[in-house]
């Protein structure tokens, strides 16, 4: 694959590879963890404008940025059959350039946040690890790969507590949420990507228990996640979460409906989207906590 020196195929390749979007989301979850559930009686400005959220929100964008760019690195052929339109490695980065921003993003990230405390360090150093670990092993093997991303989805949330300590416990039931909603989504990804997991020998759910028993375990994942966030809304939050708990019925019977029916690729992308949508719509209710 010839690749572009053009210094704006560069930085949309960079953009790309390391999916803006999705950064924006970490960045929106942290903010709002901390200025509806974490912080306390502070001030919703002294916490918008605290150097030290933005610090750490900035850590965790770069350890995930670092993230995207080392699981695309190993997963340059498996794209070319899932999704070739995406591949930028090869194309609009060099391998070499792929390799030096995953190394500058994940140390500026550790750095950072070992700066703001040596629990936010060691939890960020994690992260940078098991990213790394996932894409160059974990993600081919079953459930451990879709767990390890889930994991760190939650931590995002959770992290945000070492800054702001209030709202401890519903910072939990938002990192559940997280953790669930990450766990299932990564889950029907593989299930998109079956084809190309298939020809170079990965190890995925729907890989070896093929699409329909796989699709059971998304089932049994939807039901425990709600009967989960229910009992600790009844054993510590109250009213509000409980409420949170059973709209969450309503999202997850359509991608029960949905994921039913889905047999192609494209429908497979759409219930990825939708999850994602979700986890957004999920964001924006702790305004009303």
């Amino acid at each position: 694959m010839a690749v572009t020196t053009d210094k704006f195929y560069f930085l949309a390749g960079l953009l790309k590879i390391t999916r803006i979007w999705n950064l924006l989301i970490i960045a929106l979850a942290q903010y709002f963890t901390a200025l509806f559930l974490a912080s306390g009686e502070a001030s919703l400005d002294t916490v918008f404008f605290s150097p030290r959220l933005f610090l750490m929100t900035s850590a965790s964008v770069l350890i995930a940025a670092a993230g995207y760019i080392i699981n695309d690195y190993y997963d340059v052929k498996i794209d070319l059959i899932n999704k070739p339109r995406r591949v930028v490695i090869g194309r609009e980065l060099r391998r070499r350039v792929a390799m030096f921003f995953h190394i500058l993003f994940s140390l500026s990230g550790i750095m950072i946040g070992f700066t703001l405390s040596w629990k936010v360090g060691v939890i960020n150093m994690f992260s940078a690890g098991l990213l790394w670990l996932y894409s160059n092993q974990l993600k081919r093997l079953p459930f451990v790969g879709n767990f390890s991303v889930a994991l760190l989805t939650g931590l995002s949330i959770y992290i945000v507590h070492f800054i702001f300590p209030g709202g401890h416990t519903l910072v939990i039931a938002y990192a559940a949420f997280a953790f669930s909603f990450t766990m299932i989504r990564e889950i029907i990804k593989d299930m998109e990507d079956v084809r190309g997991d298939t020809a170079f020998g990965c190890r995925t759910l729907p890989v070896i228990w093929g699409i329909r028993r796989t699709k059971w375990v998304i089932y049994g994942l939807s039901v425990l996640f709600v009967l989960t966030l229910c009992l600790l809304s009844y054993l510590y939050i109250g009213k509000a979460l409980a409420l949170f708990s059973v709209g969450l019925v309503f999202p997850l019977t359509f991608l029960a409906y949905r994921l039913s029916r889905a047999d192609t690729m494209k429908e497979f992308g759409f219930l990825s989207k939708y999850c994602k949508y979700v986890m957004l719509a999920g964001i924006l209710s702790m305004i009303l906590f």
